[in-house]
């Protein structure tokens, strides 16, 4: 496995959707929009992305060459 570009791209498209699925599973607990707790959902969410990128480390088919 080589962390060139290839890589690095397809590590960084799943942390972002992973980012984005996060926080719109923490957002959806509020029962009301102004009930969100926005420093949990950007700290989950924030763990979720670097969560991602550490599992990439194992291999990404995408950047299988």
């Amino acid at each position: 496995m080589r962390l060139d570009k290839t890589w690095w791209r397809a590590a960084g498209i799943r942390a972002l959707k992973t980012v984005a699925q996060t926080a719109v599973a923490t957002i959806g607990t509020s029962a009301m929009l102004t009930e969100v707790h926005w420093l949990s959902v950007a700290g989950a969410a924030a763990l979720a992305g670097l969560l991602s990128l550490l599992t990439s480390l194992a291999g990404l088919p995408e950047a299988e060459r």
